[in-house]
């Protein structure tokens, strides 16, 4: 076992300086002067020179890069061109919104897909199974962002239940917090929910017919005692390979769906900073993402290890 996990350790850090890298080489090829940008048309070339130097942008791209990564190995992780604000602040505070929008959605999406999933597979050909395909298909034909415009026009401008978007803030409350990111949370949910149906069902299916749980129904345990003590333990592993991947997705559709929100997120954000061209918010919040996709799927890698042991096994030998 410290075997196997000093060697997932040690690919987590290299994935880590990778990627690191690759997000500064693509951040750095982006188009246009973050200087520029920031002092107008009107500069004149000595100022122009003189915040360039300030921004660092005058030094080769090697010694940038390295500046960067040991200033996000300490927790420094720069100012902001725009904002002239600790980056590390700004993200800290967008977390605040983009972590409980996304633990919201995963856990709407578990809910919804892993009951319906298994309760397909039950029933094959049955009237779960035909639900849980076609909202399968529908889910995942239909755009996240799609789907918030939908939610939005029906219950907060038809009915008036929830907030059309914005975010108050904790501090107004937990229940007003909690029902603004409610239709957001929903609308990241269910294209992934409906992944996670399909794969469920289908693992389910496969646990169905092996020696095991055969061998369970021989022994007079009772359907549903095969099924929820036996078989989908067993088809955890898949499912979890998914709700990884799935973590990307929603990292990717939250840029999508807190500009469709209005939400002060870090997808939010993310987004204004490649509008205003500033560099070092960008390539921060970029980095905390892959940073936060990469140690979830290391995270789930491990629960392999607690769902099947011999996983565990084959890892030791």
């Amino acid at each position: 076992m410290i075997v196997l996990l000093t060697r997932r350790i040690f690919g987590l850090v290299l994935t880590l300086i990778a990627v690191s890298l690759l997000v500064f080489v693509v951040m750095a090829l982006l188009p246009g002067d973050p200087a520029a940008i920031t002092l107008g048309t009107s500069a004149t070339p000595e100022t122009l020179a003189a915040l360039r130097h300030d921004m660092g942008l005058d030094q080769p791209l090697i010694v940038r890069y390295g500046q960067w990564l040991a200033g996000a190995l300490t927790g420094d992780l720069g100012k902001s061109y725009t904002y002239g604000v600790p980056v590390a602040g700004l993200i800290a505070e967008r977390l605040a919104v983009t972590l409980p929008l996304a633990a919201l959605a995963v856990v709407l999406s578990v809910l919804i897909a892993v009951p319906l999933g298994v309760a397909a597979a039950a029933r094959r050909g049955g009237f779960f199974d035909i639900l849980a395909a076609l909202f399968s298909q529908m889910g995942i034909a239909v755009p996240g962002f799609w789907v918030g415009l939908l939610l939005v026009l029906l219950f907060a401008t038809s009915l008036g239940w929830m907030p059309a978007g914005g975010f108050p803030g904790w501090s107004n409350g937990l229940w007003p917090a909690l029902k603004s990111l409610v239709l957001p949370a929903v609308a990241l949910a269910l294209p992934q929910a409906a992944v996670l149906t399909r794969v469920t069902r289908s693992a389910v299916l496969d646990m169905l017919h092996e020696d095991f749980a055969r061998t369970a129904v021989a022994k007079g345990l009772s359907r549903s005692r095969v099924l929820w003590g036996h078989v989908v333990p067993n088809a955890l592993v898949p499912v979890l390979t998914i709700l990884g991947l799935q973590f990307t997705f929603l990292v990717a559709g939250a840029v999508l769906i807190e500009n469709v929100f209005t939400l002060p997120g870090l997808g939010r954000l993310a987004y204004q900073a490649l509008s205003q061209r500033d560099v070092i918010v960008l390539q921060d919040v970029v980095l905390f993402f892959a940073g936060l996709v990469i140690v979830v799927n290391f995270l789930v890698d491990l629960s392999y290890l607690a769902v099947d042991p011999r996983l565990r096994a084959g890892g030791a030998r």
